[in-house]
């Protein structure tokens, strides 16, 4: 009787430990966004709502400051729209074929190649932007400069394409076989049935991609800040895409370091970043909704179709008007023109004729794609493995970066990174483990759920600020390891939770009966049979947080790193150096340094690969072993 007494304590102070760890996720964005609103009441008190919304005039540090962030607010929409209309296309044409076209071996090839994209760091996509993107609109079309809303469109369109393509294709893939067969039978082509068929009936998990990648493009820091030009304007006319602009990450990215705190200059970007915060949540929120309803086979819209005509019409009504804004009249009437005369030539063409047409511009589509990603990677392993020596890896740096090595910034991403997952994936495992093994679908299950998915969506660049208010000022630890490491593990924790969840759900449920069937406890079946079962995907998971987070500049780049130390120390509480964040101050702050710029690049991209690399082979190493 005192040993079933003990038992049942034990399983009890269990389930207690990992519903403790799975609220860490829900509550960290909660405090994150509580913290950051109760910060930035001050410039609301100063300013008031209107004057901080709804004025252009951002200029925290003139003779009389002015604190308006209407100007931020909108250059972040016209970069994120630009780059929408950048990606949605090319992803969605990728999507189509490698759910519908491509053949087996063609689609084990292309599909990595483009996830390959989502693995690059966002400040080496930065470093690229600012090298050879921003010089090729320069000279192509005779610009002062080359950094611009242009620019960072068309950049943050290359890092959205990954997760729209991804998240399209499986919503494309998901289309019951049915549908594809049934429309063939009624004597279809094989485009009819893709683009009247096929690609309606995966529209929801379509819509849910693009409002993923915008999120993407929203919270997107590093890159933007590097090649949008920074200048807190509103483009006039509207649609000249060739004005520098200034985002909202890239206004907290660029300032936060040299505030002074406790300024109203400091509680301003206090209230940037809940913003910014609120935003994205959601926009996470939304897709979480489409999501569900995509799940249990609901429309996102039920309406009677007059209603929906209705809809429709103003729909396009407000599309026209908006190009016009930001356009002018001449293209938008052009593009109206074109897709009118789509509509109305497309039931007069040859079917033959429309589909080689069509299927021309999805192959063109994905071969850009491919060819984009190709010129990435040639472009810095051509110019930066020449950097590459055994000093280079092995030294410090010196005069600036411009001599010597990057080994203190390859050992302090190690640090921060290991750091991380320690911290991380206790609570992550624990947190999927709850979720998945021990709480039916309630509706605290379902807010957990919730919170992982908003904590998965902060923008990288929200983190650090939390961590430079929370942790280095308010606490008072300074700039140091263990500030990045927190900050790290909040970014990745998501991803654990998610990867965990989802290798826990897998193993099948007769082993978890025959565990209880022989007299084990939940935690004796879960600790002794599904997590050994679940480990390979576990694995997965954790390493490819490990991937993220050593490409990750925005979140230390206030709490942990200095550009320049020259001894390495394991002492928490001391700064240390980052690849991400070496690369950022050589490619915009060291002139005469592009060797060193390129190598450093070249050793942050192979860092990333190997960590993936190694996810790949652990994956297969306990299959194997598991078989």
């Amino acid at each position: 009787m005192t040993a079933q007494l003990t038992t049942g304590w034990r399983e009890k102070g269990i389930r207690s430990v990992w519903l403790a760890a799975a609220l860490v996720a829900a509550s960290s964005v909660v405090f994150i966004l509580g913290y950051l609103i109760l910060t930035s009441l001050p410039i609301f008190f100063e300013t008031g709502f209107a004057g901080f919304f709804f004025s252009t005039n951002w200029n925290p540090t003139g003779s009389t400051p002015s604190f308006g962030i209407a100007a931020l607010l909108i250059d972040t929409l016209l970069v994120t729209f630009g780059a929408m209309l950048f990606a949605v296309p090319l992803g969605l044409t990728a999507a189509v074929f490698l759910a519908y076209l491509a053949p087996q071996k063609l689609r084990d090839i292309v599909k990595p190649a483009i996830e390959l994209l989502a693995g690059i760091p966002s400040v080496v996509y930065g470093f690229f932007g600012m090298i050879v993107l921003c010089s090729f609109l320069q000279q192509t079309l005779d610009m002062p400069s080359g950094f611009s809303w242009l620019a960072a469109s068309i950049l943050l369109g290359i890092m959205a394409l990954p997760t729209i393509v991804s998240v399209s294709e499986d919503a494309l893939f998901a289309v019951p076989k049915d549908y594809n067969e049934a429309s063939l039978g009624l004597g279809a082509t094989r485009w009819q049935t893709i683009s009247r068929v096929l690609v309606p009936a995966a529209a929801s998990g379509i819509s849910a991609a693009v409002i993923l990648g915008m999120g993407r493009a929203i919270g997107e820091t590093m890159a933007v800040m590097m090649v949008a030009g920074n200048a807190a304007v509103i483009p006039s006319p509207i649609w000249d895409v060739l004005s520098p602009v200034r985002t909202l990450t890239a206004t907290l990215g660029i300032e936060l370091a040299e505030v002074a705190s406790g300024s109203m200059h400091y509680y301003a970007l206090f209230g940037v970043a809940a913003v910014l915060l609120a935003i994205t949540l959601g926009v996470n929120l939304i897709s979480v909704w489409i999501t569900k309803r995509i799940k249990t086979g609901r429309p996102l819209v039920s309406m009677p179709a007059a209603a929906r005509r209705i809809l429709i019409i103003c729909g396009m009504l407000i599309a026209f008007t908006a190009g016009i804004v930001i356009l002018g009249i001449g293209p938008t009437l052009l593009a109206a023109a074109l897709l009118a005369g789509y509509f109305l030539l497309r039931d007069r063409v040859s079917h033959k004729v429309a589909e080689r047409a069509a299927f021309g511009v999805i192959y063109a589509g994905t071969a850009l794609v491919v060819v984009t990603l190709i010129i990435i990677l040639a472009d810095i392993f051509i110019h930066g493995l020449p950097a590459i020596s055994w000093e280079f890896l092995t030294t410090a740096p010196r005069d600036l970066g411009r001599e010597g090595g990057i080994f203190p910034a390859i050992v302090g991403t190690l640090q921060l990174v290991g750091g991380a997952i320690l911290l991380a994936l206790p609570v992550g495992i624990g947190a999927a483990v709850y979720l998945n093994e021990y709480s039916a679908d309630t509706f605290l299950t379902r807010l957990l759920r919730t919170g992982n998915d908003l904590l998965a969506g902060t923008p990288s660049i929200v983190f650090g600020v939390f961590g430079f208010a929370f942790l280095v000022i308010f606490l008072g630890w300074g700039v140091c390891l263990l500030a990045g490491m927190i900050c790290l593990a909040l970014m990745i924790l998501p991803t654990i939770i998610k990867t965990t969840e989802e290798a826990l759900r897998s193993v099948s449920p007769s082993l978890r009966e025959a565990s209880f069937g022989l007299g084990a406890t939940r935690w004796q079946t879960i600790k002794n049979v599904v997590l050994p079962s679940a480990a390979p995907g576990i694995l997965t998971g954790t390493i490819l947080s490990l991937g993220r987070a050593a490409g990750e500049t925005a979140p230390i780049m206030f709490t942990a790193v200095v550009f320049s130390k020259r001894f390495i120390s394991p002492d928490l509480f001391e700064p240390v150096m980052s690849l991400p964040f070496h690369l950022y101050v050589l490619s915009t702050s060291v002139p005469g340094a592009q060797t060193q710029q390129y190598g450093t690049a070249v050793v942050l991209i192979c860092l990333v690969l190997l960590i993936y690399l190694g996810a790949i082979l652990l994956r297969t190493h306990f299959r194997n072993k598991l078989t």
